[in-house]
């Protein structure tokens, strides 16, 4: 029985250090001691900036008020809303094999739809902003699915279909902040007038926090990316597709139109963020109102594995990042050093090998924890293999089950 117990721990054991989110935890610890090795070769206090960093991301000790104490985590919510949603639009596209690399110009889409309406028509509170954010949706959606009807129709690479329609929504933005109608009446500045009260998210506590509505908005999009993958038929048909296409194609999926409704699936997260930052973040829409959002989701995306908890544990990460990194600059540490952090995360996650091979982790099994667990069961109560009993499949077996199901990672 003792030897049972111990057989089945080393199993879990194996399961958990072969295991991807085990390899992004140490990805991100790997680029925590790198942090540290370049702080001191900045010439500042790696203790010191470090807690800096979690005075501004986490908790502030030294502050004098309670409210001043708990402000830096929600800065750090607040900037982790764009990040999650636009990390769910960029992680459901990579779920079906697509790159879509277009997040920036669907960002700007949604944004500027999400503006158009808080400024210029005049509806309920709470309506006008489900208005707003619907238009959103559905620029962000119809911008991204050009690209996915692209790809289905005439064979277009999806990645530089979307970079090109980043440039265009870049100067399609300029543009618009240069018609008298986009401008804030009397002034020729770029920028937009506010958006109207009634359009604009609510503020869900008090001065100095800025956290707002758009929190909630982030919560129920993490809900409906689960459901949408791992609850409806579409889902279903969209891990097929990206597990493999051909396969799918022979089993009767329209594979062209899966395409397309993934890409607008995923513009219509990303329309979303940027809707978030119309209604809620800045209250208008300047140039820079995109800032580096629909790239940073690429790393929230990857670091979550393109799953709903992940993505959002990742950017609730990356929000402590930009949070803390600002109170990190104090302590002589440059700001860039978060964008240093960030990438060497990326390129660990990129290379699960890399991290594996440093530090002597265990390949990961085809098996399943609990298919493991079964056998070694069913292999303690005989021996031989018995009608009915489980069978252990050889790691290189190709016939397995296991090597069937759809993996649902990027390719």
């Amino acid at each position: 029985m003792n030897q049972m117990r111990a057989a089945k721990a080393l199993v879990v054991l194996r399961h958990l250090l072969s295991s991807k989110p085990f390899v992004s935890v140490l990805a991100v610890l790997i680029s925590f001691a790198l942090g540290a090795i370049l702080i001191v070769m900045a010439g500042a206090s790696v203790g010191e900036a470090y807690f800096a960093m979690f005075r501004g991301a986490v908790f502030d000790p030294t502050a004098a008020t309670t409210q001043r104490q708990v402000k830096p985590l929600t800065d750090s919510l607040f900037y982790a809303i764009p990040l999650i949603i636009g990390g769910l639009g960029l992680g459901f596209g990579f779920r079906a094999g697509l790159f879509n690399i277009g997040g920036q110009g669907q960002v700007i889409l949604g944004a500027m739809a999400a503006v158009w309406v808080g400024f210029s028509l005049s509806l309920p509170p709470v309506v006008h902003t489900l208005v707003a954010l619907l238009m959103a949706m559905l620029a962000g959606a119809l911008y991204a699915g050009l690209a996915g009807l692209l790809k289905a129709r005439t064979g277009a690479n999806e990645v530089i279909v979307t970079i090109m329609l980043n440039s265009i929504a870049f100067l399609a933005l300029g543009y618009a902040l240069s018609q008298e109608s986009w401008q804030v009446p009397g002034s020729k500045q770029p920028q937009t007038p506010n958006v109207a009260e009634s359009a604009a998210f609510i503020k869900l506590l008090p001065a100095p926090f800025k956290l707002h509505a758009g929190i909630l908005v982030a919560a129920l999009a993490v809900v409906v990316f689960w459901w949408l993958l791992d609850r409806s038929t579409i889902g279903l048909q969209v891990r097929a597709v990206g597990a493999n296409p051909d396969a799918a194609r022979t089993a009767g999926i329209p594979v062209g139109g899966i395409t397309t409704l993934t890409m607008a699936i995923s513009g219509a997260f990303l329309g979303l963020a940027g809707a978030n930052e119309a209604l809620g973040t800045i209250g208008y829409v300047s140039r820079g109102v995109a800032g580096s959002i629909g790239f940073d989701a690429i790393t929230v995306a990857l670091l979550g594995r393109n799953k709903p908890l992940g993505t959002l544990a990742s950017g609730l990460l990356f929000g402590a990042f930009k949070a803390g990194g600002y109170t990190m600059q104090a302590k002589g540490v440059p700001v860039d050093m978060i964008l240093i952090l960030q990438s060497v995360i990326v390129l660990l996650i990129a290379a699960p090998a890399l991290v594996r091979w440093l530090f002597r982790l265990p390949t990961p099994r085809r098996l399943s924890l609990g298919q493991e667990l079964a056998a070694l069961g069913a292999g303690a109560g005989s021996t031989g293999v018995q009608p009915g009993t489980a069978r252990q499949v050889p790691a290189d077996d190709k016939g397995s089950d296991a090597s069937l199901e759809p993996k649902g990672e990027a390719r």
